[in-house]
């Protein structure tokens, strides 16, 4: 990647959930540097980091409906069987669930692993552990999404993290959405879950980087193997 992409990458729109936050932290930068100059500048450069936090850049989404897309920028923390959380009525018997943690200095958009219609939102309240544990899927905050899809029904859990204090889901029931379309967001650190329905085969490994709307987390109707992803 060339000075002019990484440029271009970097210097992103700020979505609007960002803009009172990087005011106050700008606002704050300002009174701090009142009392003291060098305080300032470390408040400017954490006002820069918020303003990088909430950025919310283009993406290049696969017209595919075999495909389940990452819902958020991070890394693939686990891949596993699993039953689905209860509050979304996806039954008992457990699912390929594709989780992927964001840390603070990721994109924090969430977007629509699949097309299809939103059929259940639920939220639930919890702990605000480790995002990268395994039981930060029960324990946690967390606001869970059904999407009805070509392939069945895919669940959605936006999770909170050690961080995050507010998830913000943008979509109710019976709304339609588009695969890569923006859904949520959560702020400061979380994981987004996603629950494949049979027949889905994952499509990445533990450790692999993904790319929220462009990133395949797994696939339908293809015999091939899961990828060998980037491991940490």
């Amino acid at each position: 990647m060339n000075l002019f992409d990484t440029i271009r990458n970097t210097l992103v729109p700020i979505h609007k959930e960002g803009y009172i936050f990087v005011a106050i932290f700008f606002v704050v930068s300002l009174i701090l540097g009142y009392f003291a100059e060098p305080l300032f500048w470390i408040g400017l450069v954490l006002t820069l980091w918020c303003a990088y936090f909430f950025r919310d850049p283009e993406r290049v989404v696969p017209q595919d409906d075999d495909l389940i897309l990452s819902p958020a920028d991070g890394r693939v923390s686990h891949v596993a069987m699993v039953v689905p959380p209860a509050e979304l009525g996806l039954g008992l018997e457990p699912m390929l669930r594709i989780s992927v943690f964001m840390n603070v200095f990721n994109c924090h958009v969430n977007r629509a692993p699949v097309r299809g219609e939103v059929t259940t939102i639920e939220y639930r309240a919890g702990q605000f552990v480790n995002a990268e544990l395994d039981k930060a899927s029960s324990d946690n905050e967390r606001n869970g999404l059904v999407i009805e899809s070509r392939h069945g029904k895919v669940g959605v859990v936006q999770i909170a993290g050690l961080v995050a204090r507010r998830i913000v889901c943008w979509v109710k029931p019976g709304e339609p959405l588009n695969a890569g379309e923006r859904f949520g967001l959560i702020r400061f650190g979380s994981r987004l879950d996603v629950f494949v329905p049979a027949g889905g085969a994952a499509r990445v490994s533990i450790g692999q980087l993904a790319i929220a709307g462009e990133t395949v987390l797994a696939e339908f109707g293809s015999t091939k193997g899961a990828s060998l992803g980037r491991r940490s």
